[in-house]
């Protein structure tokens, strides 16, 4: 199982920015995944996610903020991230899991994570 984020880079603050996670040996289909950032000096933070029957999960904080979704046709799965702010600065990392039932935000059950984007945020 491979799965390779891509989409980070320098923004500037309001922009909106979109990252992808695609997968290889893992279908996002039936399959859940989930969306984390760390930043600088941070711990690790879930962000988003998708569960094994397709709900969507967006972490309190981040609600209205991000948009998770997944085109299982292209086994690829995306984090938008809207009105991006300095406080994004983060690697962002997607992580999926073949046992999951439904969705979890328990870092520590994820078995496949991507090496990582980072998303730098200019003011």
């Amino acid at each position: 199982v491979q799965l390779v984020e891509s989409g980070g880079g320098l923004v500037t603050t309001g922009e909106s920015l979109r990252l992808s996670c695609t997968a290889s040996e893992f279908a996002f289909d039936g399959n859940a995944m989930i969306w984390v950032r760390q930043a600088p000096g941070k711990e690790r933070e879930a962000v988003a996610g998708i569960g094994s029957d397709g709900s969507r999960h967006v972490a309190t904080s981040m609600r209205g903020a991000v948009t998770v979704s997944s085109d299982n046709a292209k086994n690829t799965a995306y984090l938008e991230i809207h009105n991006v702010k300095p406080e994004d600065t983060a690697v962002y990392y997607c992580a999926g899991d073949k046992q999951m039932l439904g969705f979890s935000w328990f870092l520590g059950v994820w078995t496949y994570w991507g090496q990582g984007t980072q998303v730098t945020v200019s003011s």
